[in-house]
């Protein structure tokens, strides 16, 4: 099946898809075929993934069995923070490649600032030299708050095209959101459907889905999309691959939209993860 995903289009040029897919835990020939199947089957062309969940192979894998051609395909990797010194950044760059068996990643992201260590600064000024040297197409940021990406900025001269923030329903980063609208940096949205906890059995989501004779997670990834976010729902089953695209033929009125923005919460982080203290490995 071929879904056509509404695109958005970042400060740099490159174009996007409005959903993609995770690939957290997907791993080995199991994960390359659920990957497969989400590209050949179910029309994804956005597949997120990251040098710390050691399943860069497997996208790559699923990208070389897939009929689709490379171009189409928009394959996103992340840095670590253990290697966010300029030169460890620059190899871990290319070993991502190498892992991949791919010539350019569309995306790469510095997965967390790590303000601790503070070398987020030069690990983004090697990202900028690896886009010059044709390695990756576009560069950005995960977790990131308006401080840090200021400075990014200010010490480079550029800023990122965007930051992948944890987003969802109990954790709506109203702020954080308005913020990179003005300051045309794109939003793209992780566990958008609050991975281990209930937001997909709220009664809120229940009726609204009802009402649409939608599931509670197309609801709640079309709430994503009418906020301006990018998500990228994770899921191995292809028929919930397929109903998590499946959110472009309904909309959720301004009542709707509000009543699910309004179950965030000031502690609704998943595991705590404050990007101001939290350090990555």
């Amino acid at each position: 099946m071929n879904n056509q995903i509404p695109e958005v289009t970042l400060h740099d040029g490159l174009e996007l898809p409005v959903i993609g897919l995770g690939t957290y835990a997907l791993n080995g020939n199991e994960g390359a075929t659920a990957i497969q199947r989400a590209i050949e089957e179910n029309g994804y062309r956005l597949i997120d993934s990251a040098y710390n969940y050691e399943n860069e192979g497997t996208v790559g894998e699923a990208v070389k069995r897939s009929a689709v051609p490379r171009e189409k395909l928009r394959i996103t990797s992340k840095l670590p923070g253990r290697y966010q010194t300029y030169d460890k950044a620059i190899k871990t760059v290319q070993e991502s490649l190498y892992r991949a068996s791919l010539d350019y990643y569309d995306l790469y992201l510095i997965h967390w600032p790590n303000p601790k260590q503070d070398h987020y600064v030069e690990a983004w000024q090697a990202l900028i030299d690896a886009k010059k040297q044709g390695l990756i197409r576009s560069i950005g940021v995960c977790n990131f708050l308006p401080d840090h990406l200021k400075r990014l900025e200010k010490e480079t001269g550029e800023k990122p095209s965007i930051n992948q923030i944890e987003l969802h329903p109990y954790f709506n980063q109203e702020q954080q959101r308005k913020w990179h609208e003005k300051n045309s940096i794109k939003t793209e949205s992780w566990s958008p459907l609050g991975h281990g906890n209930d937001i997909l059995q709220q009664v809120t989501i229940q009726q609204i889905a009802e009402r649409h004779q939608k599931s509670a997670a197309q609801v709640v990834l079309r709430w994503h999309y009418q906020l301006g976010a990018i998500s990228i729902p994770k899921s191995a089953n292809p028929d919930r691959q397929l109903e998590n695209i499946s959110i472009f033929d309904f909309s959720l009125d301004d009542a709707e939209m509000n009543s699910i923005s309004s179950m965030t919460k000031p502690d609704g982080r998943i595991n705590d993860q404050d990007p101001a203290v939290y350090e990555e490995y």
